[in-house]
């Protein structure tokens, strides 16, 4: 494949170039520079001098199956506590149907806004669920060409013991641990080019208990996958940790041995000084979430002061039943928006959010040659086309112009591993009329349940 003539291009250390090649061979980027050659008459040219090129985007909280609850009236006010209870009366009629629908829904749409590599964290395993939940979900990625490194996660707490979700949607701790076994061996590729990869996630500090998050972080350790769970999202998590165990979420997670290079959190809201050094020295990172914090009401995370502290701070866009979207560049333009309403003007750059959302989600999810553009790096871009109504007066920064203009986010190319998933902003490996009809009918029947 060559991108030709490419207006501008972000390269992986700040630098831009302006009117050159882009070269892929198989799966990499091969060469970048003026006026290359095109070496075979089958290869793809893409005609790129009117579009910005960025290393694809990387998702680093997801819950994809919520993209069949979107925009319900009884929640679209609630906070996440009741939120959550309303919701999983709805969750568990979830069936193998729903799941490969609503994970080709939340990566459809990813793909099409830029990214290029996600993570997704699925919690919830109905008693009545028959078919392997992660298998379905890599069929879903396998089909739309996209890079993916999904969290098998976990509840054990139900109501009758404190948590909130109904008994039907929990696991025994030992299955749980089992069934992570299982899908570590049968999925889980850590080679340098690999288009899966397995992450362990137990859902929360309510969801599960301190022994099963200890268990976890072990098993993760001996197969040197990642670790991620929902922290210090609201403060009805801070009250509920310390009425049941006296003691912040986050010092509960390093009890347990939480934390650490290879774990990431999501949300972070409400770290205090300390708890901000303690992520600091351990490089625990963050996936900051801020269409969700803002839709909830939940707060704002310190990303400024994280930045600051040298904390990796990745983006997510969370779970489409509480952002309500799936859209990454405009996750981007949040977390840009959110932290100069919190600190400033100048709180975050539009490099610093295209920085977060790049580069430091890859290396969360532990993809070191994803998230730059660089000769050797995956092929993994996105590519917008500026020569739109929207963006016009805008070009004295076309970097800064996809976060500060435009009133669409979606790509004209998205390229995952050398191939083409979006084309003329289309997905190619799926109908996507076939997935919009198909979405509608189970959200309708799934209310109707």
């Amino acid at each position: 494949m060559l991108l030709k003539n490419c207006f501008y291009v972000a390269c992986h250390d700040g630098t831009a170039l302006t009117e050159v090649d882009i070269k892929i061979e198989k799966n990499r980027i091969n060469e970048i520079g003026k006026g290359l050659s095109q070496p075979h008459p089958a290869d793809t040219v893409l005609d790129c001098s009117s579009c910005v090129v960025i290393p694809g985007l990387v998702n680093t909280h997801h819950h994809f199956y919520q993209t069949l609850t979107r925009n319900l009236p009884q929640v679209q006010d609630a906070e996440l506590f009741e939120w959550l209870k309303y919701l999983y009366e709805i969750w568990k009629k979830i069936d193998e149907e729903a799941v490969y629908y609503s994970s080709l829904i939340a990566m459809g749409e990813l793909l099409k806004t830029g990214c290029t590599l996600s993570t997704d964290h699925h919690y919830l395993y109905p008693d009545n669920f028959g078919g392997d939940l992660m298998g379905i979900q890599f069929a879903a990625a396998d089909k739309l060409g996209m890079r993916f490194s999904p969290s098998r996660g976990s509840m054990s707490l139900s109501k009758k013991n404190g948590g909130l979700p109904p008994d039907s949607v929990v696991q025994d701790e030992k299955k749980i641990l089992n069934d992570s076994l299982r899908v570590i061996e049968r999925y889980h590729d850590p080679s340098a080019d690999s288009m899966k990869k397995i992450v362990l996630a137990p859902c929360s500090p309510f969801s599960v208990t301190p022994e099963s998050m200890k268990d976890t972080a072990r098993l993760a350790r001996e197969h040197k996958v990642r670790l991620h769970t929902h922290l210090a999202e609201t403060r009805d998590e801070q009250d509920f940790c310390q009425a049941k165990f006296h003691k912040n979420p986050l010092r509960l997670m390093e009890d347990v041995g939480f934390v650490g290079e290879d774990v990431f959190f999501a949300h972070g809201v409400f770290f205090n000084d300390s708890e901000l050094e303690t992520l600091a020295e351990t490089k625990t990172a963050i996936a900051h979430c801020p269409s969700s914090n803002m839709r909830l009401g939940s707060g704002i995370a310190r990303v400024r002061e994280m930045l600051d502290r040298g904390i990796r701070v990745g983006i997510g866009v969370d779970g489409s039943a509480s952002n309500d979207t799936s859209d990454m560049l405009g996750e981007l333009r949040n977390a840009l928006l959110l932290q100069r309403a919190k600190y400033g003007a100048s709180a975050l750059t539009a490099r610093e959010a295209i920085t977060l959302g790049t580069t430091n989600g890859a290396a969360m999810l532990n993809f070191p040659d994803a998230g730059m553009i660089r000769n050797g790096a995956l092929a993994d871009l996105a590519v917008f086309d500026m020569n739109k109504l929207e963006y016009t007066g805008s070009l004295a920064d076309p970097l800064a112009a996809l976060l500060f203009a435009g009133n669409s986010h979606q790509t004209k190319y998205t390229i995952v591993n050398g191939r083409l998933a979006v084309n003329n902003s289309r997905l190619v490996g799926e109908d996507e009329e076939l997935i919009i009809s198909k979405g509608n009918a189970i959200a309708k029947k799934l209310l109707a349940a």
